[in-house]
């Protein structure tokens, strides 16, 4: 075997022999991939429908060799070649019917990318080449696939196995959180290795948060709508490559290649080094190649009609799910092997620690309608590697039937999409009154404690990288998507914001100061609710996209984080460190079971749960119904439950009143005296500038107290 230092030497030397004298051994139909063992390369690919396959080699000056694999088993093509080294660039071309009628797209003159390649290097360029109905080489349009050198030296590196009730996420993009950051260097700003440096982690960890859920970094490529148009794909939903860190995020691909694979690894371990989880926001539901007519980059020209899902008596067209133009058929055993092989190589050699599944009613739907007991989930769930981390479920899709807030089984979690619609109506404008929210911020028990699920089966939310952020949700009632080149007609029109009488920035100080108490509160609501909190990354740093709630294409300071020091950032990261200690500080804020407003043990009455009227009272019937009323009071009794402390010694934990007031005008609000508290203590004011005026003041029990619009109140709970 050659030494490292001379692949590359080794590599021009091989490619530059004539073609004839590269020839594939038999190999193996298994692993699937390329594999490199130390003396060459063993290449395999799934293709029930070709009828040859060509492994293509390019030397360093773009020159392709073509290789065929003459063995087959199992539907695998397979072969063996000696001397190929990590670094190699290759790709695939597959002969066989071409027949569009038939859902039949085999195109030998088309390179196609490796669905299991660990690295993929180069962008998609679109050309009339890269489509299936000419006979146009597409080579030089379409990225190359990698051989990869195995190996990293993880050291010590331990997963953090924070548990589901401890979790706070922070959603974040890879670039995005790090392309202004002025104290990461500028050569690593927007990159894996960026988001690893001191200053990156350091925030994270002194934020609070446990787990960041990165948007896409499996490899994707940019549609030929947005090329066409001058702009590149920023979310990353737009996948073309299952097992690749997409190559742009690595400081460079490097000499034998892969490099993204090895900053990605040092960008996880730098990440568990500080206890900080990375979930991934993993897109399998569909692809990047898009409607039937769209570009053949990889699964079209390898099986059309076993990737995808075709429409019934109609094979030409794709049953489209996801919006995105066709539907991966998970159905499929290969298909969804795929799917399984990416998730473990994912948790076993790339160390993360969960993911967060894109549109996942897509994958679920066995004929049309969505089955928890598919194949998919029945997979899932047997697994050994994949069973044991975090699994997140995005519970919808385009379809009919595909909205499946609270019907996904045990072992997942889900984004509540019920939680963001309940807490953006009340705070905006009182929308339905308090039932549906109590509902939500104690876990959402109607969705999720009726099959077994905890109250941490509910991800909570109020923004996302879909929509506004906080900022923009208290500053505009419409979206300014102009910036896309899509007429304003993209993104969703179902904000449930509130502008406060100005639509956009304003000078106006009245207005902007309730702007960032609605913030507050709104982190309050959050923060403070039974279920696991998800913060989308600048949030806390009142970040705006002005006024775009749809900036998967703004790959620029719309969408970056700006990292100027502000006294509006302050206020908020204030706030949020506040309230995230204070949430990891006290068991009855983030509770494992579902409250059940049923006396405490020895507590003279009280309950577990108890929701008070501002009359002191608690809440009746009629004003459970009352859509007009948007101030409530929630007890929450901490006495039934143990901690240790620092020095392990075992504490009680404290009981707390929780009070909202979503109106437009200051209430009164008579605080529960005895049995529930002799005294309380003002914890948290969204009033203040972050949260806290400083003076831990303290009220008697049945006096009433002051609680202004559009605010939180948190007081502890003190007893004689």
């Amino acid at each position: 075997m050659e030494p490292v230092a001379n692949l590359s030497e080794s590599l021009s030397r091989r490619l530059n022999a004539p073609s004839d004298h590269l020839v594939a051994w038999p190999g193996r139909p298994f692993p699937v991939g390329a594999t490199w063992d130390g003396e060459g390369t063993h290449f395999a690919i799934w293709s029930p429908t070709a009828t040859r396959a060509d492994v293509c080699l390019f030397d360093a000056g773009g020159r392709e060799h073509r290789v065929q694999l003459v063995e087959r088993s199992f539907h695998i093509w397979h072969g063996y070649i000696p001397g190929i080294n990590p670094g190699q660039r290759y790709g695939y071309r597959l002969d066989g019917p071409y027949s569009p009628a038939a859902g039949m797209l085999h195109n030998p003159a088309k390179l196609l990318i490796d669905p299991y390649a660990k690295a993929i290097d180069g962008d998609f360029v679109d050309n009339p080449a890269c489509y299936a109905d000419n006979s146009l080489d597409s080579a030089p349009f379409v990225p190359r696939s990698v051989v990869v050198l195995d190996g990293f030296p993880w050291g010590g590196d331990r997963r953090p196995r924070t548990p589901w009730e401890d979790t706070v996420i922070y959603e974040m993009h890879v670039k995005g959180f790090t392309a202004q950051h002025p104290d990461i260097p500028a050569e690593l700003r927007g990159t894996y290795a960026g988001l690893a440096h001191p200053a990156a982690v350091s925030y994270l960890k002194n934020l609070g948060v446990t787990a960041v859920e990165l948007l896409p970094i499996h490899h994707f490529i940019t549609e030929p709508a947005l090329q066409e148009r001058g702009m590149q794909n920023y979310w990353g939903y737009n996948s073309i490559g299952f097992f690749a860190p997409h190559a742009s995020y690595a400081t460079h691909t490097g000499r034998l290649g892969g490099n993204q694979v090895r900053e990605f690894k040092a960008m996880v371990r730098a990440l568990h080094a500080a206890g900080i989880e990375v979930i991934l926001d993993v897109v399998y539901n569909h692809t990047g190649e898009a409607r039937p007519d769209g570009p053949t980059l990889s699964f079209r020209g390898i099986d059309n009609t076993s990737y995808y899902r075709l429409a019934p008596g109609d094979p030409s067209r794709y049953l489209d799910y996801t919006g995105c133009g066709n539907t991966l058929d998970a159905r499929i055993p290969n298909v969804l092997q795929m799917v399984m092989d990416s998730l473990r190589y994912w948790v076993n050699e790339m160390h993360v620690d969960g993911f967060r599944f894109d549109l996942a009613s897509a994958l679920a739907r066995s004929l049309h309608d969505v089955d928890k007991l598919s194949s998919f989930f029945d997979v899932i769930h047997q697994d050994p590697v994949i069973s044991q981390v975090k699994l997140i479920a995005e519970p919808w899709d385009i379809g009919d039937g595909g909205y499946q807030v609270g019907e996904f089984p045990p072992l997942w979690t889900e984004w509540n999409g019920k939680y963001r619609d309940t807490v953006r109506d009340f705070w905006a404008r009182g929308a339905g009154g308090v039932r549906d929210l109590a509902y939500r911020l104690t876990g959402s028990s109607d969705l999720y404690g009726d099959d077994g699920r905890l109250p941490f089966a509910s991800i909570n939310f109020v923004t996302a990288h879909d929509g506004f952020t906080l900022r923009d949700l208290v500053s505009y009632e419409r979206k300014h998507n102009e910036d896309n080149g899509e007429s304003n007609r993209d993104g969703t029109d179902d904000n449930r914001s509130i502008n406060f009488g100005v639509e956009g920035e304003t000078d106006d100080q009245r207005i902007n100061s309730m702007r960032r108490r609605q913030v507050r509160s709104l982190l309050a609501t959050l923060l403070l609710s039974t279920g696991v909190p998800m913060l989308v990354a600048g949030d806390e740093r009142f970040r705006t996209q002005r006024g775009n709630n749809n900036a998967y294409c703004q790959d620029n300071e719309i969408s970056w984080i700006d990292w100027t020091p502000s006294a509006e950032a302050d206020d908020l990261l204030k706030l949020t460190r506040l309230l995230i200690d204070l949430r990891k500080s006290s068991p009855v804020l983030r509770q494992r079971a579902f409250f059940e407003g049923h006396p405490v043990e020895g507590a003279d009455g009280s309950k577990d749960l108890a929701w008070f009227h501002p009359s002191g009272t608690e809440l009746n019937d009629g004003q459970w119904f009352d859509r007009d009323l948007r101030t409530i009071g929630m007890y929450l009794d901490g006495r039934g439950l143990r901690h240790r402390g620092p020095r392990g010694e075992l504490i009680v934990d404290a009981s707390y009143l929780l009070v909202l007031n979503s109106g437009d005008d200051a209430v009164d609000f008579m605080l529960p005296g005895l049995p529930w508290a002799g005294r309380y203590q003002v914890v948290i004011d969204t009033t203040e500038v972050g949260g806290d005026d400083g003076s831990s003041s303290s009220v008697d029990a049945g006096t009433s107290i002051a609680v202004e619009a559009r605010s939180v109140l948190l007081l502890k709970v003190e007893r004689d």
